[in-house]
């Protein structure tokens, strides 16, 4: 009876001392030579077992689909079916605990997390990894709900209330908003009125007491509902460059969340940023802004804050950095006539750690610059580098003349992307593929994406040469290797975003592409190919899963490397991984798998 088992490793991390003490007493060791069928296809399981020492390799016919290694469990989904669906063969001599079928089913009627973590599908194994860390998980105030917060109750006032009246409202009850009514339109307009009107309303010189105060409301607020997070909430006041936000459920006014109540509740400073952002006079006071989003990104991974809501606030912040640096590079004359824009990950809100530039600026038919525009653009890359956002080794950057170039110009580019489909113009339609407009005449940016639309749609030989780099991430050659390679390092490490997130990414790109589907985030675009019916609802959740999985692997290694003064390089050892993450690896690529046949299929790659 073994009193080593290890009681760390996935999913017996989850068990009780009663339940421990269970395994114990059923386990048993067994040995199997290199090289023989531990489990056969179609045979019935009476033992899960779990490696010691060894490797053991799960066949799909002839084909390797997955490897287990020490601390590893298998065939936990053959043992609750009754029947091995695949071959489990011993890679090199393997010494493995045994643990008995009647033990293994007694500790899932016992123990629902321990059953989802040992044979449900991603989904649930994601759900029962966060319900066994929902303790931890609760520490994150970004993941409460709006309504956790103070909300300040409601205080009506009629559109053509002065605003010396208002002003005596705000003194007696001891307030800094309220909200206006005006009864004139149909339905009824709310908006809200602040301490800050009062002083646009002092330099109107209109006397205070014959001023309306619907005159200066804004009828326009940014509402949130009290089930939102406040997280979301937070995001939107950065986005939407506000400090309150009207709370409503439906029709029903609940009252006025104030960024300085947020305060009081969340335990990161993202909204302090995004202010020093804002107020930043000179790059050098931006800098000092943009140094502590990555100290925010650390403090929100160690509280549980979910990597979706990490990469939402990142990407807010960053835009708001980005923008806040051009006003104050760039002339008047050139912010008006253009448009800056992000891509790749930065583009779709995907990017959590500073990674290199890629960004473009399109300019406005016959405009010419008031100043030097080359200088200006260096300007810009240089400073984006000294925040600590590297040179992009592809010279994807404003600071490059093909990547800042006129609507007519850009949408000749695209005609060329179209037409001739080469390694390079496939390169560039899948970077620009990923732009978001950061500040500017926003609709430039919609006129080249349109023109691109128009000149891809219904190209099904281009679509299956675009799409075809899902199959060819690992071959010495062609475009896409082009692309991946960017700035590689060529360490050892398993390069998560080969094998994982560029299919994957990539094949909801292609997709996105074949619908013009003018989404850029690739939650976005898989949520409207499930809507539109391209993509199975089970099969889009689960990629989802998948690449939030891919990000906080990305990050907590990438955090790792900053504790220990190394560069992020972007790289996993899988060695360092626990059980359960790589249990959820394995789980992940086989999403991975999955849907590069899909696509395979909808894109008929098997004739290229």
């Amino acid at each position: 009876m073994p009193s080593a088992f290890n009681f760390t490793a996935s999913p017996f991390d989850c068990l009780t001392p009663e339940q421990r003490r269970l395994v114990q007493n059923h386990v048993d060791i067994a040995y199997f030579p290199q090289g023989e069928t531990i489990l056969a296809l179609g045979a019935q399981p009476s033992h899960l077992f779990v490696i010691i020492k060894g490797y053991v390799q799960q066949f799909d016919g002839n084909e390797v689909v997955t490897t287990y290694g020490p601390d590893d469990s298998f065939d936990g989904r053959g043992l609750v079916a009754g029947k091995v669906s695949s071959r489990f063969v011993a890679a090199e001599e393997v010494v493995a605990y045994q643990l008995a079928k009647q033990a293994v089913s007694d500790l899932i009627a016992d123990n629902a997390t321990f059953g989802a973590l040992l044979f449900s599908d991603l989904s649930n194994k994601l759900s029962a990894l966060t319900s066994r860390q929902s303790q931890h998980e609760l520490q994150s105030l970004a993941m409460a709900r709006v309504d956790a917060a103070f909300i300040h109750p409601p205080h009506f006032v009629d559109a053509g209330t002065s605003i010396l009246d208002v002003v005596k409202t705000f003194q007696a009850l001891r307030i800094n908003a309220v909200l206006v009514r005006d009864s004139r339109t149909t339905p009824v307009s709310v908006g809200i009125f602040t301490g800050m009107g009062v002083q646009k309303a002092v330099l109107r010189g209109t006397p205070l007491d014959q001023l309306a105060v619907g005159e200066l409301a804004n009828f326009s607020p940014i509402g949130v509902r009290p089930s939102d997070l406040i997280g979301d909430a937070l995001a939107s006041m950065i986005k939407h460059k506000v400090r309150r936000l009207l709370v409503a459920d439906g029709e029903q006014i609940i009252g006025i969340l104030e960024a300085l109540d947020l305060f009081g509740l969340l335990s990161n400073q993202s909204y302090q940023i995004n202010e020093h952002i804002l107020a930043a006079q000179d790059l050098e006071a931006l800098k000092r802004a943009g140094v502590q989003t990555t100290r925010l990104i650390a403090l929100l991974h160690r509280n549980g804050t979910k990597v979706s809501l990490i990469a939402r606030l990142v990407q807010e912040l960053n835009l708001r950095l980005f923008e806040r640096a051009w006003h104050l590079i760039a002339p008047p004359d050139l912010v008006a006539n253009s448009c800056l824009f992000v891509m790749g990950s930065e583009g779709r809100g995907e990017q959590l750690l500073k990674t290199d530039q890629d960004n473009g600026l399109v300019l406005r038919d016959g405009y010419v610059c008031s100043q030097d525009l080359a200088a200006v653009c260096q300007r810009f890359s240089d400073a984006l580098a000294d925040f600590g956002y590297p040179v992009c080794p592809g010279n994807i950057m404003v600071s490059n003349p093909h990547w800042r170039q006129s609507v007519s110009d850009f949408r000749q580019m695209a005609r060329l992307w179209s037409v001739t489909a080469s390694p390079d113009s496939l390169m560039e339609l899948a970077i620009f593929l990923d732009a978001h407009a950061v500040c500017g005449d926003t609709t430039l940016l919609e006129e080249v994406r349109n023109a691109m639309f128009d000149l891809t749609f219904g190209n099904d030989a281009m679509l299956a040469r675009f799409a075809a780099a899902i199959h060819f991430f690992g071959s010495s050659q062609g475009w896409w290797n082009r692309l991946l390679n960017l700035g590689d390092k060529g360490d050892d490490q398993l390069d998560l975003k080969k094998v994982g997130i560029f299919p994957l990414v990539h094949g909801v790109r292609s997709l996105a592409l074949a619908q013009r589907l003018t989404e850029v985030s690739t939650v976005a675009r898989i949520e409207a190919l499930v809507a539109g019916g391209k993509l199975p609802d089970k099969l889009g959740a689960d990629l989802i899963d998948s690449l939030h999985f891919f990000m906080g692997l990305k990050l907590k290694a990438g955090l790792q490397e900053l504790d220990t003064g190394r560069a992020v390089s972007g790289g996993i050892q899988t060695e360092k991984l626990s059980s359960l993450d790589r249990d959820l690896l394995k789980d992940t690529l086989g999403i991975v798998k999955q849907f590069k046949a899909l696509l395979s299929q909808r894109f008929h790659l098997e004739a290229l």
